[in-house]
């Protein structure tokens, strides 16, 4: 899709502020420089975020040979944005001030057999009113709501096209949550979100090509392409989960055979513990946060069999981020969500080793492993930058009314 000079003023604003968050107090030359805007836009740009609240002049510098420079910093108190991780077992919810502090958390536990989409919905609307409340944040300083769900999302139309561990098809979110929720509401997956949220705090930050690796229920890969989101066409880029690993192997949620997901998603990590010890103590059926909490807990009690469990699901890993290396020859792959959270640097100390013995060599030369260094759920923190683009997105909207004749409906953030 052509963008427009409103997409593109939109973009601007954004990356402005992100700066801005990232590196407060800051000067408008300073930004200009890391941006590559020109000062002229900057300073524009800067105004705008000023006369919005979002940003607050903070004082002065000294500059060589020049006049003192005017700093900006973040208005942290400016307003208040939520970012709503839904996964297959949980919602977790997080309110943050503009700088993105954590100011409240919420979490709902989603049982088996309790993911029909009003049920969902109905969590989501209950944490969201209750980090609300927590935070004691009046309604109107809440700018907006993004909410990252599994699977393929349309951006546009606010509808969860597919998430297979849940065989939703066609699921109209944001018109469900609308009806609960009176935020500015913006939807997006948890791929998106990851790699955003490294991006603006975490080990992707100043990398121009990262790939965040999500391990959860779920898996797959957040691409950080040219220093930015990468969407694809479809906003589906980042399916690496239901790649095929294994010809002829396990069976997956969307109807496959050999998916990377069956083999290191938490239910395959609980089927590679089942598949070496079938009466394993550390296995809990049907419940993945406490079989992956139990495996941790045994790797660093140095139990044999936890360690085996982890080298298998690692070999597999691996080999699956060797693909990613060779394919896209990153800067850096990040290993993010809960699951790699929990295993932590045993994964990751296997992980390296299996990819280094697939990967080729030149690529690989070029690229780090790591951990996620994000304290915060990374999911949530992402998903509130939506909806603080949203919010900018919005702001441009109304200017632009105010010159041209009204539309039946705006447009979602790009």
């Amino acid at each position: 899709m052509k963008r427009t000079s409103r997409d593109i003023r939109t973009a601007n604003r954004y990356e402005v502020l992100r700066q801005i968050i990232a590196a407060s107090p800051t000067s408008r030359q300073e930004l200009a420089a890391a941006t590559g805007l020109s000062l002229a836009t900057v300073a524009t740009l800067v105004g705008e975020l000023l006369d919005l609240r979002m940003i607050t002049e903070v004082g002065f510098e000294d500059s060589a040979g020049g006049r003192p420079r005017g700093l900006v910093a973040v208005n942290a108190s400016g307003g208040a944005l939520i970012g709503v991780d839904i996964a297959e077992t949980y919602v977790h919810v997080e309110l943050f001030d503009l700088a993105l502090n954590v100011l409240a958390r919420a979490d709902e536990d989603l049982r088996p057999g309790e993911s029909r989409p009003e049920q969902v919905v109905g969590q989501v609307a209950a944490a969201v009113g209750s980090v609300v409340a927590r935070a004691g944040v009046e309604a109107a300083r809440v700018l907006g709501v993004g909410v990252s769900v599994p699977g393929q999302v349309d951006r546009d139309t606010g509808v969860a096209e597919y998430a297979p561990n849940w065989d939703w098809h066609g699921v109209p979110l944001l018109d469900l949550l609308v009806e609960h929720i009176a935020h500015p509401l913006y939807l997006d997956n948890p791929l998106r979100a990851c790699a955003v949220a490294e991006l603006w705090f975490g080990a992707a930050r100043g990398r121009g090509d990262a790939v965040v690796v999500n391990l959860g229920t779920g898996v797959g890969a957040g691409l950080a392409l040219g220093g930015g989101l990468h969407r694809g066409v479809s906003n589906s880029a980042g399916e690496w989960g239901h790649t095929t690993l294994v010809l002829d192997g396990r069976l997956c949620h969307c109807g496959n055979h050999g998916c990377v997901e069956t083999y290191v998603g938490a239910p395959g990590i609980m089927q590679n513990l089942r598949e070496l010890d079938p009466t394993s103590p550390l296995l809990h059926p049907g419940d993945q946060s406490a079989t992956v909490d139990a495996l941790a807990r045994a790797v660093a009690a140095a139990d044999p069999v936890a360690h085996k469990v982890v080298r298998e699901t690692a070999r597999y890993l691996g080999a699956g981020i060797a693909d990613l290396v060779n394919l896209l020859n990153p800067e850096v792959v990040v290993l993010s969500s809960w699951v790699a959270a929990r295993l932590g640097e045993p994964l990751l100390g296997e992980v390296r080793r299996a990819v280094a013995r697939h990967a080729l060599r030149r690529p690989l030369a070029a690229t780090e492993i790591v951990l996620s260094p994000i304290p915060t759920d990374p999911v949530s923190l992402g998903a509130a930058t939506f909806a603080l683009e949203g919010a900018l997105r919005s702001v441009g909207q109304r200017a632009a009314k105010r010159t041209a004749p009204a539309r039946s409906r705006t447009a979602p953030p790009s």
